[in-house]
């Protein structure tokens, strides 16, 4: 893949990168039938665990196994060290943004984000203006999308700061690279990710209302239907606390209560798994099912904690992320460790006019769009997708963005004409309570496809195991 950053070779495949010596080394040596009957043994494996992924609107099936490569990604201790840093200060700057915004609002009298770029957002929930959350944190667990372009430079791709997912495969990766290859864990220094399940309920318990002291935390979702069914039973599973639906709470006495086969039991963090508009019909949404009648009314008395809390998708609205590198700035007087991707808001006339000019080079995406839909990739889209894009662009512009298309940095994948360079991505999960933490890797996506750009699980994604060297 020529102009693009590769992760393990440098000069066209001619040298190998030093963090990436050892393992190239156990590569060669392996046989190509060893390799095709370990991938094999990993299908088969996670099929028999259940590692799946609903994909809405696929005819074919409800269900697929997410595709997993034996080939793993690998970042030096250095660079993972700066993008720790570099997480850890945008996370704190969207905090500090989320509490502002329904408070203060120092950031709008200010000048630096016009009013109504948060105020007409549609995420923005004018419910939560003024109520006080423990330790001022909302957004608890962010999956913030990194890619590695040009001559090797990070860039924020995203930040997820609803319902973030995929934590569950990173954990599942590894668990399953050390099952196939356990001699490559003897030869390298991996940073270990399996305490994650600990680092996350220890985190949802230091956030518990005031003076709870022995905090009841359960893992709230919205049923087996959803597409991340699998990671909702697998966290509550790991961190040892209930998993329950809408219709396994009832608030009483201005309080959240569990039934349980033992009676009514208090309820003091959900970390919940659906969006705002489901949590409460009384509130949002009346004709929802997968909420709970009046927690709104306890979380606005500071009688429960909302994981990520209510309102913070604001935040990560594709309209506001050109903003965050002037958070960073407003709110902790530094200048941002990882840059944005340049990105031109279609609601301006002059940056219209350029995407408009530039449609066959540039990405475009749906201010409120995920998961790879309702997006636009230029040099891989037909004539008549782009003129199609361009009516739906020039109908609505304030609903879209546009982007360079980047040159994603390329890994060794193992598909099925053996080993060839795809592009990858990489989410990372940052937790937010009284610190702010984060186990060393994430979960790196890869586009299976030759040539594509899109890692998205529900767009034919896969995953790898992501490793840090400890040295």
């Amino acid at each position: 893949m020529p102009g693009f950053f590769d992760e393990m070779y440098t000069d066209g495949a001619s040298q190998v990168r030093d963090h990436y010596r050892e393992f190239e080394h156990w590569l060669s040596e392996q046989a190509a039938d060893t390799l095709a009957r370990k991938r094999m043994e990993a299908d088969l494996l996670f099929r028999r665990v259940g590692i799946t992924f609903a994909v809405y609107g696929n005819n074919a099936g409800t269900e697929r196994l997410i595709p997993f490569d034996i080939i793993p990604r690998i970042i030096p201790a250095k660079e993972w060290t700066q993008l720790r840093k570099g997480l850890t200060q945008r996370v704190q700057a969207l905090n500090m943004f989320i509490h502002d915004i329904y408070h203060e609002q120092h950031i709008v009298k200010s000048g630096v984000i016009p009013a109504e770029q948060i105020f007409h957002n549609a995420q923005y929930r004018p419910e939560m203006q003024g109520i006080s959350v423990t330790s001022d944190i909302y957004a608890h667990i962010a999956g913030v999308d990194i890619v590695r372009a040009g001559a090797g430079e990070f860039y924020v791709l995203e930040d997820n700061l609803r319902v973030p997912s995929g934590v569950s495969y990173m954990l599942e990766d590894r668990k399953m690279m050390m099952r196939l290859f356990p001699d490559l864990f003897s030869r390298h220094k991996i940073a270990p990710v399996a305490h994650y399940p600990d680092l996350l309920l220890d985190m949802l318990r230091s956030v518990a209302p005031v003076g709870v002291d022995d905090p009841v935390v359960v893992v709230m979702t919205p049923g087996m239907y959803n597409s991340a069914y699998f990671e909702h039973a697998f966290l509550a599973q790991q961190m040892g606390v209930e998993l329950v639906e809408g219709q396994d709470l009832f608030v009483n006495d201005n309080s959240v209560f569990m039934r349980t086969t033992r009676g009514p039991q208090r309820v003091d963090v959900i970390y919940r798994r659906m969006d705002d508009d489901y949590i409460d019909p009384l509130a949002f949404r009346s004709d929802s099912t997968l909420g709970v009648p009046g927690l709104l009314s306890v979380y606005r008395a500071g009688r429960v904690t909302l994981a990520n809390a209510i309102g913070t998708g604001v935040a990560d609205d594709k309209s506001i992320y050109p903003f965050v590198p002037d958070m960073i700035r407003f709110y902790l007087s530094e200048d941002p460790i990882l840059n944005n991707v340049p990105t031109y808001q279609c609601r301006r006339k002059e940056d219209l006019q350029y995407t408009l000019d530039h449609l066959s080079e540039l990405v475009v995406k749906e201010v409120h769009g995920a998961g790879g839909y309702g997006m636009l990739v230029g040099p891989a889209s037909s004539k008549q997708d782009i003129e199609d894009f361009r009516q739906r662009l020039i109908a609505k512009p304030d609903g879209y963005i546009s982007q360079p298309t980047l040159a994603l940095s390329a890994c060794p994948t193992y598909v099925e004409s053996g080993i060839a360079p795809r592009h990858i991505d990489l989410r990372p999960f940052v937790l937010s309570g009284k610190t702010v933490s984060m186990v060393p890797g994430g979960l790196t996506r890869v586009a299976l496809k030759e040539g594509s750009l899109v890692v998205n699980s529900s767009q034919g994604g896969g995953t790898k195991d992501t490793w840090i060297l400890e040295k």
